[in-house]
């Protein structure tokens, strides 16, 4: 049994959904979005497609429902779901263009406009082909993990949350949706110790006992995720929540191969581990369950999908083309006004003055909305230089977070190995030290029964005995010794790594805290000058309406105004 989540939806270009009449399509955003359709509705949000005005590129808007603006906790938590995407600049995570706020005070989000489906879609009619989910859970790996290096938890890892594109080749292009509800080092919180977040089928046994999400707990999440694209089911059903949950903290999952034999034994166990109860007994990290993945892979002699193929990024237009077309329209029914003045009264000069007055209007109107067009168009341009900037710097920084992520991987690894060879070790010492006690007692009782008096040989072998066990127990108590020192520089090795990860991640979050105020500028630009431009657009129709009314009544005019209704198609 499958619970809605409370915000599903897809970026789908061209979803099959029944026409909706809302009041938003047609309207324009921030004075650079036009809202074209809906594409996603959800109890928190609303997605749209839409075109951004100035460079003609189709995106997807997530507009929060007015409903919940009020809420001021609902309202950061919807921004810092751009934030923290935005930040994250990874291939296999939807990229954010733009954030801000309605008129009516919603918060919205623009994202890149998708093609494809859900994982859920795709779960849904049937198990995944091995090497073909292999490749989505590689790709999601990497997407996590990238969001974990940059210490952000995404808290609500499912398959409607994931979504396959195709690359040119047909493969599979994997992107991690909605960050709504993640958590983020960079920010204060916004829950309280114990509430919980996520979906409940796929919750790991300590979020429900309350503990904060981890990356551990994302790690849960992922294994629910890989057994249901191998199998096409649940590792666990029930049919209320309390059951859910109590299967989560106690149940074992079963075995992905008892449902699905094709899938071979290393991913099977990589699955279950991964679904383990105890945090400590899940793979290290996702860089781990990347590493293995690759590995299973390669043992099929699978190719492994490509780390080097960028995200969709915005189509960046020259400044000189923003809102060239409009204004060449414009330019066009000038030509076509013009020439009906000729037509009609043999020249302009000729036309009532009435008509030319309005003409003359009309070409000033048209010329200082050009001027406005072409200032919206260079903060257009700066803005998309910054965002270009600011992509590349967080690109920058992600990879070489990615690197010491992957290194800090191996010395976790390495530390969790240290740990056990440590506990190994002390509990080995324990023991010997455990059977040397018993060995002193039988000392202690020959050397009573002798009394000194008599050589025994009973005395002699309880001293050999007991002897041979302190020299066991010295060569135990050294490999103790060693195993301590490699637990500590296993360490020192994790705290040198961790400490040059939050160096990086501090320097992102200084890079975008200086960016934000020059895209704020540019913004504030752009969208005072949209609205003055709209403003002067619905001027030029009530003028040019007013030039035309007259002149339809003239029959040699006819096929002028079809050309003109040519030039505005």
């Amino acid at each position: 049994m499958r619970y809605p989540s409370e915000a599903t939806y897809c970026f789908i270009d061209g979803a099959s959904l029944e026409p909706l009449q809302d009041p938003r399509i047609g309207t324009l955003l921030s004075g650079r979005y036009v809202i074209e359709d809906v594409i996603g509705e959800g109890g928190m949000a609303t997605v749209y497609r839409a075109r951004h005005k100035l460079v003609d590129r189709p995106v997807a808007v997530k507009i929060m429902n007015p409903m919940l603006a009020v809420d001021p906790v609902v309202r950061e938590r919807f921004r810092r779901e751009a934030r923290s995407a935005q930040m994250l600049a990874h291939p296999n995570i939807i990229e954010i263009f733009d954030q801000g706020d309605t008129e009516d005070g919603s918060s919205f989000i623009v994202m890149e406009l998708l093609h494809g489906e859900s994982l859920a879609v795709s779960i849904r009619r049937g198990p995944m082909n091995v090497d073909r989910a292999l490749n989505v859970m590689i790709q999601i790996a990497r997407g996590i993990a990238r969001a974990h290096d940059l210490d952000v938890i995404h808290r609500d890892i499912k398959p409607e949350n994931i979504f396959l594109c195709k690359r040119d080749d047909g493969t599979d292009l994997v992107k991690i949706l909605d960050f709504g509800i993640a958590k983020s080092g960079h920010y204060s919180r916004l829950t309280g110790h114990g509430e919980l977040f996520g979906t409940p089928q796929y919750m790991a046994p300590e979020r429900i006992m309350g503990g904060d999400a981890t990356g551990s707990s994302d790690l849960y999440a992922l294994g629910v995720v890989f057994f249901e694209m191998l199998t096409a089911t649940l590792p666990f059903d029930a049919t209320n929540l309390a059951s859910f949950f109590t299967k989560h903290m106690i149940e074992l999952p079963p075995p992905v191969r008892s449902r699905n034999p094709r899938v071979p034994e290393a991913l099977d166990a990589l699955v279950v581990k991964t679904l383990a109860k105890d945090p400590n007994d899940r793979p290290i990290d996702a860089h781990r369950i990347h590493h293995e993945l690759l590995a299973i892979l390669h043992q099929r002699e699978a190719p492994a999908p490509p780390t080097d193929d960028d995200a969709p990024v915005s189509n960046v237009t020259s400044a000189d083309s923003f809102g060239a077309a409009s204004s060449d329209l414009w330019m066009r029914r000038l030509v076509v006004f013009e020439r009906m003045l000729t037509c009609a009264f043999g020249s302009k000069d000729l036309a009532p003055d009435d008509l030319t007055a309005l003409l003359d209007e009309v070409g000033r109107v048209v010329q200082e909305r050009l001027e406005l067009r072409n200032e919206g168009a260079l903060s257009q341009g700066e803005l998309e230089e910054i965002e270009t900037r600011g992509r590349e710097k967080r690109t920058q920084l992600g990879c070489a977070v990615e690197a010491l992520g992957i290194d800090a991987s191996k010395a976790k690894e390495d530390l969790r190995a240290a740990h056990e060879a440590l506990a190994h070790a002390e509990a080995a010492s324990a023991r010997t030290r455990d059977n040397y006690l018993s060995l002193h007692k039988d000392v202690l009782f020959w050397e009573g029964r002798s009394a000194f008096a008599e050589p025994w040989p009973d005395l002699s072998a309880a001293y050999r005995a007991a002897a041979s066990a302190v020299d066991e127990w010295a060569a135990l108590r050294a490999q103790e010794n060693e195993a301590q020192v490699a637990v500590e520089g296993a360490g020192q090795s994790v705290n040198d790594l961790d400490f040059q990860i939050r160096e990086l991640r501090g320097a992102l979050a200084r890079h975008e805290q200086d960016l934000d105020q020059e895209r704020a500028m540019c913004r504030q630009r752009i969208e005072a000058h949209g609205k003055e431009a709209d403003a002067l657009e619905t001027k030029l129709f009530e003028l040019t309406t007013q030039f035309c009314k007259p002149l339809r009544t003239i029959a040699e005019l006819a096929p002028l105004f079809k050309e003109l209704d040519v030039a505005a198609a």
